[in-house]
């Protein structure tokens, strides 16, 4: 059902609809937002008729005709109401294609607003994309989402904005930032004053292990530009720490870390599920490859594979690989020569002590120390929760199936970044992490309210629960492969 409606005041053709002050608009007295304090018109001259706005006409849309449109070349989606068509401008969105694609059809109100800091600018790119707004008789959201739940989870984020939530202590983050550099400093010291021999570099490589972890923790933080107040500034330091500090692309990282967020444990829309032929896992992928009699690996054992193959082949194979396979198919050689950088001043510091192939030797024995540390921080939260096609559930119901969290304790958020509030995070991207545990009462209490169970174990069970899962998913994948 298409139908055209005039609208009855000027203001009703704002860029992401009207009556949501938690999107922080800004209005004139006519109505009309605000970007960036241009266009300010004088309440006299309004009275006067002397600005002559002219009426708008918007097509009215019901939730039946946009979810139609929900393929690459034709892709539509609903922001508070107003429906954009986005087809021709996904390939230049800043957070890649694919995420458009993934809710093309389907209303992405609280993904928009959880995944951006800036509205402002936003917003301005959202406005040529208006092609019209929802029926009057159509509800906000999609008819099988909760109203309720949907509706009391944006007042909780309404109350967190209130509480300065995702407001970033600059101390907090400062104290991150050194201990990455002052243990890669401390590094250099001890090769310098004691030399290269054995339980040197044994020492300093766990040394600097730390801080590499430490490094790719405090990029993620950036990635989700919940440090600086401009993502521009994030997006800069985010290079240093990532490309510099850690030799990897933030290009890739961001392109399959975002489609993570905004789909996540979705299949195959979530690229860290979607694990190749070395592993099957939920409940969907084992029983397909079963019944295909697909079988790259003895998957029975899948879980020794996990241990002996992916946990420290994560970071110095995979990683590195995909990042290079990114920066060449996109000729980023900007980003070429960032990474460059990495190896550069590793040369630099520890060249003139190993020489060239013992400087190499250095980096990948030190990414292959932190890479089970990153794998158990990255995996713990979701292997182990809901994997399931696209249910286009509502926001808090998709993140809170999906993940879970890991006990609180000095130690826990050290060690995780303070991703062991994964469920928080989820939630709300953009929120600085020493808030998680702040606002974690007042989710898991939505979470009771709506019926959703709130998951939160201790370090060494989240550990376990991957290997665990693990070998069920082999289990519904031997059912499938010898069943006759």
């Amino acid at each position: 059902m298409t139908t055209k409606l005039e609208d009855k005041h000027a203001g009703n053709g704002d860029l992401v609809g009207e009556g949501q002050p938690y999107l922080g608009e800004k209005y004139q007295a006519n109505g009309k937002p605000v970007a960036n304090g241009r266009g300010e018109i004088s309440v006299k001259q309004e009275a006067n008729g002397k600005c002559g706005v002219p009426r708008k006409s918007l097509n009215m849309y019901s939730w039946q005709e946009i979810q139609k449109h929900n393929q690459k070349a034709d892709q539509w989606l609903v922001i508070n109401r107003k429906v954009y068509d986005v087809t021709g401008w996904a390939n230049k969105h800043p957070g890649g294609s694919r995420i458009l694609n993934h809710y093309a059809g389907e209303d992405a109100t609280d993904v928009f607003r959880a995944m951006h800091l800036d509205l402002d600018i936003v917003k301005l790119y959202l406005k040529p994309l208006l092609i019209g707004e929802l029926a009057p008789e159509e509800p906000s959201q999609e008819r099988h989402k909760s109203s309720q739940l949907v509706e009391d989870f944006r007042e909780l984020r309404r109350t967190l904005e209130a509480m300065n939530m995702f407001k970033a202590n600059p101390m907090f983050f400062f104290l991150h930032f050194s201990q990455i550099l002052i243990l890669e400093t401390l590094a250099w010291l001890i090769v310098w004053h004691f030399g290269s021999g054995w339980p040197v570099t044994i020492f300093i490589s766990f040394l600097l292990t730390i801080s590499q972890v430490q490094c790719f923790l405090l990029q993620h933080d950036l990635g989700h530009i919940s440090i600086f107040p401009k993502s521009k500034w994030s997006r800069l330091m985010q290079k240093f720490m990532m490309s510099h500090l850690k030799g990897l692309s933030t290009c890739w990282w961001n392109h399959r870390h975002f489609q993570h967020h905004v789909k996540t444990n979705i299949y195959p829309k979530d690229p860290d599920i979607n694990t190749g032929p070395l592993f099957v896992n939920g409940y969907l992928k084992p029983a397909q490859n079963g019944k295909k009699k697909i079988s790259y690996i003895s998957y029975e054992k899948q879980h020794l594979c996990f241990y002996m193959v992916g946990l420290f082949l994560l970071m110095p194979v995979y990683a590195n690989l995909m990042s290079m396979e990114m920066m060449y198919l996109q000729k980023s050689w900007g980003e070429f020569a960032w990474v460059s950088s990495f190896y550069i001043h590793y040369f630099i510091m520890f060249g003139p002590f190993y020489g060239i192939f013992g400087t190499i030797l250095l980096i990948f024995l030190v990414k292959f120390l932190e890479s089970p540390w990153v794998a158990y921080v990255t995996q713990m939260s979701h292997v182990p929760m809901r994997i399931s096609k696209e249910e286009n559930r509502d926001w808090l119901s998709a993140q809170v199936l999906a993940t879970c969290n890991v006990e609180q304790s000095f130690f826990n958020d050290w060690f995780t970044g303070h991703l062991n509030f994964q469920i928080e995070h989820h939630l709300f991207p953009t929120m600085p992490c020493h808030n998680y545990h702040k606002v974690a009462p007042l989710v898991r209490s939505l979470c009771a309210k709506h019926g959703l169970q709130y998951v939160n174990k201790p370090l060494l069970k989240a550990f376990g629960d991957i290997t665990r899962d693990l070998k069920k998913s082999a289990t519904l994948w031997m059912d499938a492969y010898y069943e006759t």
